[in-house]
């Protein structure tokens, strides 16, 4: 357990984030209360409100590190994939994250924020997913406008999320995740198909 005079505020900032990030991954966002975050850091309640608002903010600040990690997965994909091997390969880099740290992608859009409205900085973050898939219908973007490859990018995404919302669970045995897995790929190749025939 820490002692109080150890840390600076920033460091107790990224102690709370950590211990948070745990609860949530293990837990699901439901057990994400400050006393289990201020024992498990060895810091008091108060001390945790001086370096957040509220929970509220703690929630934002812990969904936009689940939005970097997932942004830095999409990122790993090669660039250099033909355009819908590479939309593909976002769908089911998307559909593995969500699986693997089930919790925190739930978290996403099920835990609900007050702060109105959100920070500029935050929706940079969101927006900055979409614009991984808008790659794909720039390239083949034939008579559409930036608006129309804008929106086929996120129908796709929240088509996708939805699937995951719908199919998956926090214990989905290794059938169930095929069958996802397969119903992901099948409605972005569909997707696809639908798009090269209006451009």
């Amino acid at each position: 357990m820490a002692r109080r005079t150890e840390h600076s505020e920033a460091q107790i900032k990224a102690m709370v984030l950590q211990a948070a990030k745990t609860l949530v991954t293990e837990e699901g966002v439901g057990a994400l209360k400050v006393r289990e975050i201020a024992m498990e850091i060895g810091y008091t309640v108060g001390c945790i409100y001086k370096v957040f608002d509220n929970m509220a903010d703690l929630i934002l600040q812990l969904k936009a590190i689940t939005l970097d990690d997932l942004a830095a997965q999409l990122a790993q994909i090669p660039t250099t994939l033909p355009p819908e091997q590479h939309l593909l390969a976002l769908m089911q880099t998307y559909l593995a994250f969500a699986r693997q740290n089930f919790h925190r992608w739930q978290m996403l859009s099920t835990q609900r924020l007050t702060l109105e409205p959100l920070p500029v900085w935050y929706q940079e973050k969101h927006a900055a997913i979409f614009q991984e898939g808008e790659l794909f219908f720039q390239q083949l973007a034939g008579n559409t406008t930036a608006a129309q490859q804008q929106q086929a990018a996120r129908i796709l995404w929240a088509s996708v999320h939805g699937l995951c919302s719908l199919s998956m669970t926090e214990k989905d045995n290794p059938t169930r995740t095929a069958e996802i897995e397969h119903d992901v790929l099948r409605l972005t190749q569909s997707f696809i198909a639908g798009w090269l025939a209006t451009v």
